[in-house]
């Protein structure tokens, strides 16, 4: 691991990532907190490219107060992205998309992870055949409108099993408006994530400017790690909960002896008889539930249930308690410098962290793609 000067979790100074010699204009639609636009924001600050926000948009309240706390001069929308773009393909511009193409103006880059519950397979319910799955189709219908030059959507793995096809459908669609497209599910481990966490990238470039397989196959190449639980999160094992960031989240009676056993028996998965019964192996085949991490191995996936040990192997590697919200941020790949509304309630911060894109794979795509976007002459 690097020194701790160096170490790119710890870091509490801010880049000025609004300044430097050249800029990128970016459109990012579900920003959520902003985990894409913060990806963007490092990747370009290496090439010394300012950011500039035209367009970010999220309906959560909690997330777009996040977002703008740590992007102050963009420009933020908290509404429903259907009240911005229609969602029929090649329909000619209503009066609004026609007056947001004007306010935006020239953008290099539209990114954006649609909700991805309808995809996910954690969900057994509408798993698939999800009337959000069609939201993935308002990241064409916004290339439409504001012609950048990149976009990129991002995506669970499974979203190209929908039912609806949305991944051919759009596919199609930015190939008919001129883009060369291609795609690619990519390991976040391999970025520098310390976390097992897998997704799937949509990149449609103007077909003058990058080959977009090529630009995926880069991405994933020449990065360190994979890092471990005790890269990410050691230095906190023992800070003073002094804010709600730290404060971590109290367990059941039966939870907490649970989460005895397994350090007393220096255990990792929990035994069927310790179990609630609806958790046992032959009923279910989540077997990381009630799972304790392993300082040397990457977190699972960080999902908004990670303060529960319930929910996942969310179990602290050497204390008694699940992760808190500081950890579970740092385990995305949110560096400390980036803020969370402090305002915020803990099942609040739990569904914006859970939900975030970890920064590292838009930072590695355009990383790849900043020297294509803007004259760097």
């Amino acid at each position: 691991m690097a020194a701790d000067d160096e170490h790119p979790l710890t870091a509490v100074d801010r880049p000025a990532f609004e300044s430097g010699e050249h800029t990128l204009r970016l459109a990012d639609l579900f920003c959520g907190c902003g985990g894409l636009t913060l990806g963007v924001a490092q990747a370009a600050r290496t090439f010394d490219v300012g950011l500039d926000v035209a367009l970010a948009v999220d309906f959560d309240k909690v997330a777009t107060k996040t977002y703008s706390l740590n992007f102050p001069k963009a420009t933020v929308r908290k509404t429903k992205i259907q009240t911005l773009f229609k969602a029929t393909l090649g329909a000619e511009l209503n009066e609004g998309e026609q007056q947001i193409r004007e306010d935006v103006g020239e953008i290099q880059a539209l990114v954006g992870g649609p909700p991805c519950q309808g995809h996910s397979d954690l969900n057994n319910h509408t798993r698939r055949d999800d009337p959000k799955n069609a939201f993935y189709k308002r990241m064409a219908r916004a290339a439409e409108v504001l012609n950048p030059t990149v976009v990129m959507v991002e995506n669970v793995p499974t979203v190209r099993h929908d039912k609806g096809g949305v991944v051919d459908i759009v596919t199609d669609h930015l190939q008919h408006l001129g883009y060369a497209v291609a795609d690619a599910v990519i390991k976040l481990e391999d970025l520098g994530v310390a976390q097992r966490r897998r997704r799937h990238i949509l990149l449609a470039v103007r077909d003058d400017v990058a080959v977009p397989e090529v630009v995926l196959k880069s991405a994933v190449t020449g990065h360190d790690g994979p890092y471990d639980v005790k890269w990410a999160i050691g230095d906190l094992e023992d800070r003073d909960p002094d804010g709600i960031l730290d404060t971590p989240p109290k367990a059941s009676v039966d939870n907490l002896a649970r989460m005895e056993w397994l350090l007393k028996n220096n255990k990792y998965n929990l035994p069927n008889e310790l179990r609630p019964r609806c958790h046992r192996d032959k009923t279910h085949s989540y077997n990381a539930m009630y799972g304790r991490l392993k300082w040397t191995d990457p977190a699972q996936t960080i999902t908004s249930g990670y303060g529960s040990i319930g929910q996942g192997r969310y179990m602290h590697p050497s204390l008694t308690r699940a992760l808190t919200p500081h950890e579970a941020a740092r385990l995305q790949g949110f560096p400390d410098y980036f803020k969370f509304h402090d305002a915020a309630k803990r099942a609040e911060l739990a569904t914006m962290i859970g939900n975030a894109v970890p920064p590292a794979l838009s930072a590695a795509v355009f990383s790849v793609l900043m020297p294509s976007l803007v004259d760097l002459d």
